[in-house]
């Protein structure tokens, strides 16, 4: 048997399982695993800080629905990338981290006094799907066949493999046989039950005041198609769960989830929900009341973890599918069914056109520097159609929800349950390699821009075709809006805003992105009004690659972001009167 090294090993699986891109910063600790990577055609992408790697092997994972890899070395470098693993395990992108740790005679128990090691294995255990160590170097095939299975079972999250640095850099005899991956995990998604979809056929002919509510599993079942079919067929009213948006676009009876209070009388009317991949958690109110009709709504909750089924509120009928296999199912029963909703419609559109008139009227108040409004709706004007846009930042990320438009599906990432200030910046990176280097546009705060803002080398670097707009209040928006009420109520609501005494370290210095950015090779361009914004997007746009506009905002009007105060009662256990 011809010796191996057990990174080569490692690569080739890899290869066999149809991985194109590792996302990761080099070390000596596993070079046997990286420098083997170009002899199977996977090309590796090297960020300037280890959670950079894990957010763009989310985002490239989420959009291509391909498995997303990156790794990190022993001890700071596995450190380094703990954020981005809690952040990709929470939104649910299916990610494989491997790392490095010390060789075995020092760990397992460690040695006092070993350099650079912790416990990695444990600790990711406690933030990710699984977690697993590699003991010996025979057992290298069977752990990654391990870790391959749970990548693709159940809900997608982060799976981590720890491989010593002697045994991934190590020359060995590894029996090991080239296996395509349905020889050794499941390559068929479970399907319902023919009684599952009869119950869900007879529910439906005896409800009034049906809807559907989706979350990311439509995404990561890769059930947009059939979704869009179903909407279609049954013509209700259709919600969705934050990290959904963009599955659908947001047109007819499908309803933004910024028109909060036209949700809440949705979800309240309704006698018959089908939610589909959606867990119904803090962001969907839990799907209870005072948000959600309690008492008689009849619940079909379909999802592939049936940890997740009526485990937020009572259902009905819980189904554990594969959201494209029940709709696929469904579908084929050839639907025909008359709803009350067109009796309703009037309302609805009132509704709808009542909430669009109140965020025309926000984004026409005057300013002297830029309104974060009017500027997203600059993006809308002239940016083309198949724009793909990465959210991040406090105030900023809320702004843009609110004012987006949505004309392309598929086309929006963000860090939907974590909110985690950074991300956005290498998740743009990760969006442009899954979208083959159209443009990708990050909407992103100074205080969030900062977290991570030498990832534009890396974008230079790899000349990705990236817009990073930076909305510079030079504050802490979001905290300081709150904040400002907790310490002086009356005088806020009247002046909108306190002094910098009055508040406690909401402020910061002044940062010049656009000079940062032509600091690193990119464009770079500074403006305080729009008066010439159409000019500057464009100039943006035909850039061969990385281009970063700072772009200062009104602080006082940033601050005042719309549906804060639904944001705060979010967060708040749902009680009934």
């Amino acid at each position: 048997m011809k010796k191996r090294k057990g990174g080569d090993v490692i690569a080739e699986m890899l290869k066999l399982e149809g991985v194109e891109k590792v996302f990761g910063i080099i070390d000596g600790t596993y070079f046997g695993f990286y420098s083997s990577l170009r002899n199977y055609g996977i090309e590796l992408i090297s960020p300037r800080h280890e959670t950079s790697a894990a957010h763009m092997a989310g985002a490239y994972a989420r959009f291509t629905g391909k498995l997303g890899v990156c790794m990190a070395s022993n001890g700071p470098g596995v450190a380094n990338i703990l954020p981005g693993l809690v952040v990709e395990e929470a939104e649910g992108n299916r990610v494989l981290v491997i790392t490095s740790f010390r060789r075995h005679g020092i760990v397992n128990p460690v040695r006092l006094g070993t350099y650079q090691y912790f416990n990695q294995t444990e600790t990711i255990k406690q933030i990710s799907k699984a977690s697993f160590l590699v003991p010996s170097p025979e057992r290298i095939p069977e752990i990654m066949r391990m870790a391959f299975r749970k990548c693709y079972e159940g809900r997608p999250g982060v799976v981590h493999v720890d491989i010593p640095e002697d045994i991934i850099n190590g020359e060995f005899e590894i029996p090991f046989v080239a296996l395509k991956p349905e020889q050794y995990r499941a390559s068929t998604i479970p399907y319902p039950s023919p009684d599952a979809i009869k119950k869900t056929l007879d529910l439906l002919q005896n409800a009034e005041f049906p809807i559907i509510h989706f979350g990311s599993g439509v995404i990561h079942a890769n059930a947009q198609h059939e979704l869009t079919q179903l909407v279609k067929q049954l013509n209700i009213p259709t919600t969705y769960s934050w990290g959904a948006r963009s599955v659908l676009l947001e047109k007819d009876f499908v309803l933004p989830m910024t028109y909060i209070s036209l949700n809440h009388f949705i979800h309240k009317k309704a006698d018959l929900a089908i939610v589909l991949g959606s867990r119904l958690g803090e962001t969907d109110w839990w799907g209870r009341e005072p948000y959600w009709n309690q008492k008689n709504l009849k619940v079909i909750q379909v999802d592939i973890d049936p940890q997740i089924i009526g485990s937020s509120r009572n259902i009905t009928l819980g189904i554990i599918s594969d959201v494209k296999a029940f709709l696929i199912a469904l579908l084929e029963q050839k639907l025909s069914f008359k709803f009350k909703w067109n009796e309703l419609l009037n309302k609805i559109e009132q509704q709808k056109n009542s909430l669009q008139k109140k965020l025309i009227k926000i984004s026409m108040q005057k300013t002297s520097l830029i309104h974060p409004a009017q500027l997203i709706q600059a993006c809308n004007e002239y940016l083309p159609e198949n724009t793909t846009y990465v959210i991040d930042g406090g105030n900023t990320a809320v702004w843009s929800h609110f004012y987006l438009e949505i004309k392309k599906t598929m086309t929006m990432i963000s860090t939907y349950k974590f909110g985690m200030l950074g991300a956005g910046v290498s998740q743009a990176i990760g969006a442009s390699y899954a979208k083959n280097n159209d443009i990708v546009v990050c909407l992103i705060g100074d205080g969030a821009m900062g977290f991570h803002p030498q990832e534009i080398e890396t974008a230079v670097r790899y000349k990705r075709k990236i817009i990073y707009i930076v909305f510079c209040d030079k504050q802490w928006g979001m905290v300081k809006i709150n904040q400002s009420f907790a310490l002086k109520p009356i005088k806020t609501l009247v002046f909108k805003h306190l002094s910098p005494e009055e508040n406690i370290n909401t402020d910061f210095g002044e940062i010049d992105f656009a000079k940062l950015a032509e600091s690193m090779g990119a464009k770079g361009i500074r403006i305080n009004n729009l008066s010439n914004i159409k000019n500057v997007l464009r100039e943006c746009f035909d850039f061969p690659h990385c281009s970063v506009i700072h772009a200062d905002i009104d602080p006082v009007k940033h601050m005042w972001a719309p549906g804060l105060i639904d944001f705060k009662k979010m967060h708040l256990e749902p009680t009934t009167k």
